[in-house]
């Protein structure tokens, strides 16, 4: 009995250095889903010029960009999630087209037909060539705001770190990609795995401009009190939008634009 228990304990041991191996080697897969459809079927009411980013590393990322008056308006650069394309967004895009603002919407690499593949340092540069496109086009610093949407919180903390922008938005953050890894796998060592770990939270002390957090609290995707814990933790003058409704893609509704459009009105 002894020798079968052994084999045993054997044979787990070796299945859970499998499930290690699998997941180091392709957790990426399980991070990043460009070719998710989600939100799909919503038409583009809003007036938009294609444009393409070049990356200091040779990407070419396609982009939309609705101007009103780049020079004299506030522009929102739109860091979207993990799922999806520029296609997905259209419905928030159709809404956010309503305020007074420019809008620049960027795919990551390896996101709406872009060359290359994500990683959060890709991210991170794809982000940066994003406002980078920005100053190229005469568009000041302190006339941007950031709206990150799930993972695209991650991406915006990074890039908003140590700058003047005229403000930040982010919708249903997590506190670092460590803490959502063991949310989900909590009885892998995720820590010593995970390859990009978008530590949000240790950044958010780099960010002294006007912050929105924005979170449901059903989110079944991102727990609502990482949300909770990132706006307690962020420097003043913060704000923020927690419905009792929203999962982790929250609805666009009075309610929220209300909100948002009170924050956007007052950044200087």
């Amino acid at each position: 009995m002894t020798k079968y228990l052994f084999n045993f304990i054997l044979i787990i041991i070796a299945i859970y250095f499998l499930i290690l191996i699998y997941t180091y080697f392709y957790q990426r897969n399980l991070l990043y889903y460009p070719s998710a459809d989600n939100y799909s079927d919503h038409k583009i009411n809003f007036n938009y010029e294609e444009i393409f980013v070049r990356t200091n590393d040779g990407y070419d990322l396609k982009g939309w960009f609705h101007e009103k008056d780049k020079i004299k308006k506030k522009t929102l650069v739109f860091f979207h999630g993990n799922a999806g394309d520029l296609n997905n967004r259209i419905y928030k895009l159709n809404e956010l087209k309503n305020f007074d603002i420019n809008i620049l919407i960027v795919a990551y690499r390896g996101f709406s037909g872009n060359k290359g593949k994500p990683t959060e340092q890709g991210l991170y540069e794809d982000a940066k060539s994003t406002l980078n496109w920005l100053k190229e086009h005469a568009v000041k610093e302190e006339q941007i705001i950031i709206y990150g949407e799930s993972l695209g919180t991650g991406v915006s903390v990074e890039v908003t770190q140590h700058k003047n922008f005229a403000g930040i938005v982010l919708e249903s953050p997590f506190t670092s990609m460590i803490d959502t890894g063991k949310f989900y796998y909590p009885y892998l060592p995720v820590s010593l795995l995970l390859k990009d770990k978008y530590e949000t939270l240790k950044k958010l002390k780099n960010i002294n401009i006007p912050i929105l957090v924005m979170h449901g609290k059903k989110d079944k995707i991102i727990p609502f009190h990482m949300g909770k814990k990132i706006y307690d933790s962020a420097n003043e003058p913060k704000f923020f939008y927690f419905s009792k409704e929203d999962d982790h893609m929250m609805e666009f509704n009075e309610r929220m634009f209300k909100n948002l459009q009170s924050f956007i009105n007052q950044l200087s």
